[in-house]
């Protein structure tokens, strides 16, 4: 049975009515107006020019981890250690910009040198990750969910131990850098800086290209599809893996580097935010597609940054956005369950994470993926 485009847009859009039909239930129970509740995100996020940007300020992030984690996802990896990335990027952005900050440059190759570094830790730590998975025989989700942990961990013992602010240790985060390095931004008040928002989008282009227009990335999703028939190709199945991780882990790392440069100017305890989780929801919300994680990203963004209006005029907690975010995924998923089932399985929208399998002799062969 053919599945036409309306038919996936009638899904689509039910899977948003019933996401939002049950949030105003579970907000009609606790004695709240469902109209004033979203009417006050819809403020909160676009009621202003400032806080539009702010909107912008969080795409930005979300935009760079939700990028990496299609590569990921294209080649059957579910990269949980993705929070562990932005904090080891956003850590080698600090460790740079303390190292080259007296060292006479200018300011603007500080940061960009900064970003790199930041780039290159979240591709490292991910790395790690890809070499528990390929030769360590742990799942990636075990893996990064441990690495998570250490990254955290060494986050907090860089601001209380070796980069505490002088004389004091604060949960405030580090000592904020020189103005100088921060990244420009539009005006003096604004938070909004424009390298990083011309970053992400040069960022999802790239990705774009790569799994749509690439051999590279048709490997990546015949190794996502089917490890040892890719393997029995000729392709490097554990080669294409790792190169996945380190894909996604330079991403996360340039998000943890906009937060240090961009954001934040300096390294607290929640420098990730949560960005790598929400990266997560909006790619499965995107149905795995570049060009529709875009707007995806963009209305998630929106309601982390609406939802803070919350608390101020009704008393409700921020955390609507995470139930509204949560429903979505769930419709969505649940939907797209549906539509296999009555129409058979549509692989237009790239490869999904896939489960592998194990040699005969239940160990990894190079064509394999070790569960």
């Amino acid at each position: 049975m053919h599945e036409s485009r309306p038919v996936r847009m009638l899904f689509g859009s039910g899977s948003i009515v019933f996401a939002l039909l049950l949030t105003s239930l579970v907000l009609l129970a606790t004695g709240t107006n469902p109209v004033a509740a979203y009417s006050n995100i819809l403020q909160g996020a676009f009621g202003s020019a400032d806080v539009a940007a702010n909107v912008i300020v969080s795409w930005v992030p979300l935009m760079l981890v939700t990028s990496g984690l299609l590569v990921t996802f294209t080649v059957g990896l579910w990269n949980i250690g993705i929070e562990g990335q932005i904090t080891l990027g956003a850590i080698f952005t600090v460790w740079a910009e303390r190292e080259l900050a007296n060292a006479g440059l200018p300011p603007g190759l500080v940061i960009a040198l900064a970003m790199l570094a930041g780039a290159a830790g979240g591709a490292l730590w991910a790395m790690l990750a890809g070499v528990l998975k390929a030769f360590g025989g742990v799942n990636e989700i075990f893996g990064g969910l441990g690495l998570n942990f250490v990254a955290t961990a060494l986050n907090l013992w860089l601001i209380f131990g070796p980069w505490k602010r002088p004389g004091i240790a604060s949960m405030s985060g580090t000592l904020p850098f020189d103005p100088s390095l921060w990244m420009p931004t539009i005006t003096p008040q604004s938070r909004l800086a424009i390298i990083p928002v011309i970053i992400a989008l040069v960022g999802i282009v790239f990705v774009f290209i790569l799994l749509k227009g690439s051999y590279f990335g048709l490997q990546l999703k015949a190794v996502g599809k089917n490890p040892r028939a890719a393997y029995i190709l000729g392709i490097p199945t554990w080669q294409r893996m790792m190169t996945a991780f380190a894909l996604c882990g330079a991403f996360a790392g340039l998000a943890g580097g906009v937060q240090v440069t961009a954001v934040y100017h300096r390294l607290i305890p929640s420098i990730s935010s949560g960005y790598g989780y929400s990266g997560l929801l909006v790619a499965m919300l995107a149905n795995y597609s570049a060009i529709a994680s875009v707007p995806v990203a963009l209305f998630f963004a929106a309601l982390n940054v609406g939802s803070i209006q919350l608390p101020i005029v009704l008393k409700l907690d921020s955390s609507l956005a995470g139930v509204i975010q949560g429903f979505l995924v769930l419709f969505v998923l649940l939907g797209n369950g549906i539509r296999t089932r009555i129409f058979g399985r549509q692989d237009s929208h790239g490869a999904r994470p896939a489960r592998s399998k194990r040699s005969k002799s239940g160990r990894q062969c190079e064509g394999d993926d070790h569960e």
